[in-house]
């Protein structure tokens, strides 16, 4: 183990190791959001519980991860991302352990918040790390990199889910993390990056503030696709209002817990903004697809599946050229060809019908994951690369908490459109097209902001 000089990255037998000890830990966490989607009906039956309750499985997991990503993002600043990574591997291998092991809804429920946590852990600092195990010249492909397991994790997920519960009961969904877990941990420990720490104490009030906000607002975008009524909606909202306010009242000047200081740099600015309307333009298509293609078009729930595979899969290998594309283009021109691209996919779905060839259905599919996927890794190498070398974690976790309220963005506008609309599957496109176009807008504004050569 050994420092990593500023910009100069690892050796390059360490570099091999320590990038995949992080992609592994990605691809167990990402793929863990929605591995568990298709058992929940067997978990459900098996412990007696409700449709309903069943699916805390996956909300108390996607939570937990949310509101711990900046929180853990500042802890890395001050105690390294190494620590971090290694720590939030560890409680994420335990809890899945304690996931396999449960009887009951409400053990499963709080086991998968535990490994929201651990997988919080190292999500937060995923992108923080990988500045200090690639030199600058590199950013670019390792952004690639990461990009490709993240999209790869994603289409998997069904398939592998399908593949274990053919053969094993669906504790095996996440006992499996025990044994990968543990391996990932032992490669880490001997080849992950340390890196400079900041001198600050850790500012604990601003850790729960923060937490609480995040966890509000996300509620809130939730409740108002949910219809839930204008009392909780007007409720959770103030509460989201008045402990922002705390929060920027007495967090650090220096090293904020919500980086208002990372938000006054431009570049970063419009990257946030860029990702959260992107990502919920691909979530709400996304999560509105099945419904259409199944309900609307008559199709099977393996053949919607199978076509919809296009998309993560075309998301994941043009995220690993854009990637390397990004090292020498600037961010802003890939990112806004990308979402013009997107949208214009968005608008060729409206298309579709039951007549359409199956191979004309996957090209449109992928056209979108072709346009994401140009966007994706030039966004996410701007965010981390314009940002001091001290707040890496900050911008790592800004990262991560843009994405997550993009899709709760998205989602909520899929379950507010099937509510509340007549032609939902248009309102639904039309508005993704409408956000990705938007997000392609502020993408281009970043033209002459954005450096051509690495930071």
């Amino acid at each position: 183990m050994s420092d990593a000089k500023k910009n100069d990255g690892l050796p390059f037998d360490q570099r091999r190791l320590a990038i995949a000890t992080v992609i592994c830990g990605l691809a167990m966490a990402v793929m863990d959001g929605t591995i568990a989607n298709l058992a929940l009906p067997s978990i459900a039956r098996d412990m007696h519980a409700s449709a309903a309750e069943s699916i805390w499985i996956i909300n108390s997991y996607q939570i937990a991860m949310a509101i711990c990503l900046l929180p853990l993002a500042s802890l890395g600043e001050i105690v390294g991302y190494r620590r971090i990574y290694l720590i939030g591997l560890i409680m994420f291998t335990l809890a899945s352990l304690a996931c396999g092991s449960s009887n009951t809804i409400a053990q499963l429920s709080i086991a998968r918040v535990l490994q929201g946590f651990g997988a919080a852990g190292m999500l937060s600092v995923n992108i923080a790390l990988i500045r200090f195990i690639y030199p600058a010249n590199m950013l670019g492909r390792a952004v690639g990199y990461n990009a490709l397991v993240a999209g790869s994790a994603t289409a998997l997920g069904p398939t592998v889910a399908g593949l274990i519960l053919s053969v094993a009961s669906w504790h095996w969904l996440f006992l499996i993390n025990v044994p990968v877990g543990i391996v990932v941990l032992a490669i880490g420990y001997r080849a992950l990056p340390t890196n400079p720490l900041a001198d600050r104490r850790y500012d604990t009030l601003s850790a729960i503030l923060c937490m609480v906000s995040v966890g509000s607002l996300l509620y809130t975008v939730d409740a108002i696709g949910h219809l839930q009524g204008i009392l909780p909606i007007l409720g959770s909202a103030a509460i989201t209002v008045f402990v922002v306010v705390l929060l920027l009242r007495f967090q650090s000047a220096n090293a904020p817990m919500l980086p208002i200081d990372l938000l006054k740099i431009p570049l970063f600015s419009l990257s946030i903004g860029t990702s959260i309307c992107s990502f919920a333009a691909q979530t709400a298509a996304y999560v509105m697809l099945p419904f259409y293609l199944q309900e609307h078009l008559g199709q099977s729930a393996a053949h919607a599946g199978l076509l919809l595979t296009a998309w993560p899969a075309a998301v994941a290998l043009t995220a690993l050229v854009a990637g390397k594309m990004s090292d020498r283009i600037s961010a802003g021109l890939l990112g806004g060809i990308g979402l013009a691209i997107l949208t214009l996919g968005l608008l060729s779905l409206l298309t579709v019908t039951a007549d359409s060839a199956d191979g004309l259905v996957a090209m449109r599919l992928a056209v979108c994951g072709f346009g994401f996927g140009m966007f994706q890794s030039p966004n996410n190498r701007t965010m981390i690369s314009v940002a001091p070398s001290l707040r890496s974690g900050a911008a790592s976790g800004m990262l991560g908490t843009g994405r997550l309220m993009g899709q709760t963005a998205g989602a909520s506008i899929v379950a507010f459109a099937l509510t509340a609309t007549s032609s939902p599957y248009v309102v639904i496109l039309v508005s993704a097209a409408i956000l990705s176009g938007a997000a392609c807008c502020v993408s281009l504004r970043r033209v002459g902001l954005s450096p051509a050569v690495p930071i």
